[in-house]
């Protein structure tokens, strides 16, 4: 009866570290292979948001065309750094279209996310590569996404698992992002480690 105990307890044990380590490599992934687009506007009016979205459709459209290719993270950001003023140009021209002359800013960076659920996938915490775009005073509500891999506009899970394959996410990560059952308890662990992750940035920040 000891020896089963045993036994089990060792089984435990070693399902317990296999699943850790994955997770960990999950979290390592996500945090090496994800860029999100992070647009916030210049206020709160029903104006200063509708131009956020508007800013935000011409910049996903551009990089959706351009990016289609890309396939390797690294790539990717040499890409959006290299268009940086590009972006910048695609946004000040949505602006002054509206009749406004608010000062935009772009920039490709590490930032803190808090956990994000959209129609067909989660993102949990932590800190992600991310092309930021400031409108303006920059005092208004966010609008998250992620444009590598692209899945700012995918509707379907199925969709966003192509993607995210694609891009080198392995299928126990793609199923944990897609809400797949039997994965809430991985995604619980990931954003644990990523709200971790924000602290310590944060602090060193």
């Amino acid at each position: 009866m000891k020896f089963i105990i045993k036994l089990c307890v060792a089984v435990l044990g070693v399902g317990a570290m296999i699943l850790c380590a994955g997770v960990f490599a999950d979290r390592i992934c996500l945090d090496e292979n994800l860029i999100r687009l992070h647009v916030v506007a210049n206020s709160d009016t029903e104006e200063d948001q509708q131009l956020k979205l508007e800013v935000r459709d011409e910049i996903v459209q551009f990089l959706k065309e351009e990016m289609k290719e890309i396939t390797d993270v690294s790539q990717a950001k040499e890409f959006i750094k290299e268009n940086l003023n590009k972006l910048k140009s695609i946004a000040e021209a949505v602006i002054q279209k509206a009749g406004l002359q608010d000062k935009v800013s772009v920039s490709l960076q590490k930032e803190c996310f808090e956990t994000r659920h959209y129609d067909s996938f989660s993102l949990p915490s932590g800190v992600y590569e991310s092309l930021r775009i400031r409108i303006g005073d920059a005092q208004g509500q966010n609008w998250w996404c992620v444009v590598f891999p692209s899945l700012c506009f995918q509707a379907a899970a199925t969709e966003v698992e192509e993607e995210a394959v694609g891009a080198g996410f392995s299928h126990e990560l793609t199923d944990t992002l897609t809400n797949r059952d039997g994965y809430q308890v991985r995604f619980l662990i990931l954003d644990v480690l990523g709200r971790i992750e924000n602290f310590f940035f944060r602090k060193s920040n």
